[in-house]
């Protein structure tokens, strides 16, 4: 999947290539890089270091892929919501156990997908609860992989395989993908995994296939003019899914994006954002922004493995990142209006 490069540079992006420079020395990433995406054509795009702290170490570059983490999550959010257009799925308030057969009945009472999706679950690994489903928030992985399970249940096929039959193939991705081995454009963290069908968090992808990730969501499926998997999919994994009995202190989610409707001190998203924007964060520190208000995405990678120095907040820098993006957004629109 490719858009233009744009030939604009009355807005410079300067502060926030150097933000990004600043948080990739102060995490001791030896990796880091940058796109941003303003209505359909590449407004900034930025590399920096090399793969790893050897001397010998490639050079990060267009084609750098990093471990995203966490955001492998809303490739399966996607799958889900294709689920439940397809009529494979029925709805998100279905009980978890009307899929998903192997796993003790009792501890799933009353747990749905929904909860799955947003991290309201209370689930803890295969035999503890936290917290009857739907009452607290509480991020972990017990309900990924539940949902990973019900993937391959629905469609008779891997996740990976679902994404890249159904989305990657179609959409014209080339460099997202699960990978169990080391390669050269692999930002590699000396990680170590036993599949690479989509069951564990070793998805790798380019800085501009992540933000056309981003970007594919902001245009509703779109591509080249075409409608290729329907609107609502796209529609439905951005939407507020959260239960809304839920404490109002507590974050929103869609299917795995954090959603902005009202600025939240825990959220990972900036206060300045607009309604309607949302986010994913993975644990090297890479994100993937879309801010729907200014028809923009915002694309970053680290590849941090070392533990947060103590100047050093995640929320407070993933919020200020946002802010700094909304900033640049509501800047050019200004000017355009």
């Amino acid at each position: 999947m490719q858009l233009k490069k744009s030939t604009l540079t009355h807005y410079s992006l300067g502060e926030l290539n150097q933000y990004m420079l600043t948080i990739q020395h102060l995490i001791s990433a030896t990796a880091a890089s940058m796109v941003v995406i303003h209505h359909g054509q590449i407004v900034n795009e930025w590399y920096s270091g090399s793969h790893g702290s050897s001397s010998e170490s490639r050079t990060v570059d267009a084609r750098s892929r990093f471990n995203v983490a966490s955001v492998r999550k809303t490739y399966l959010g996607a799958a889900i919501s294709l689920a439940i257009y397809e009529g494979k799925i029925k709805s998100i308030d279905d009980p978890v156990t009307e899929y998903i057969a192997d796993y003790a009945p009792e501890l799933l009472s009353h747990t749905t997908l929904r909860h799955l999706l947003t991290h309201t679950h209370g689930l803890r690994g295969h035999n503890q609860r936290l917290f009857p489903p739907g009452t607290e928030w509480k991020y972990n992985n017990a309900g990924v992989n539940l949902l990973i399970q019900m993937v391959r249940n629905v469609f008779d096929q891997p996740l990976a395989q679902v994404m890249q039959e159904r989305f990657f193939v179609p959409y014209g991705f080339t460099e997202t993908g699960w990978v169990q081995e080391e390669q050269d454009h692999l930002v590699w963290l000396h990680e170590a995994y036993s599949s690479d069908q989509g069951s564990e968090a070793n998805l790798f992808a380019s800085t501009r296939e992540l933000a056309y990730w981003g970007y594919l969501h902001l245009t509703k499926g779109m591509y080249k003019g075409k409608q290729i998997i329907p609107s609502a999919v796209f529609n439905t994994c951005s939407s507020i899914a959260t239960p809304a009995a839920l404490n109002q202190t507590i974050t929103r989610n869609g299917f795995f994006w954090w959603v902005q409707d009202i600025p939240r001190p825990t959220s990972e998203l900036g206060d300045q954002l607009p309604v309607g924007s949302y986010q994913s964060l993975g644990l090297y520190g890479n994100a993937v922004l879309v801010i729907p208000a200014y028809h923009l995405v915002a694309v970053r990678m680290l590849n941090q493995t070392e533990p947060n120095p103590p100047t050093y907040d995640y929320i407070h820098d993933i919020q200020t990142f946002g802010n700094l993006v909304c900033q640049y957004g509501a800047a050019v629109n200004s000017k355009s209006s």
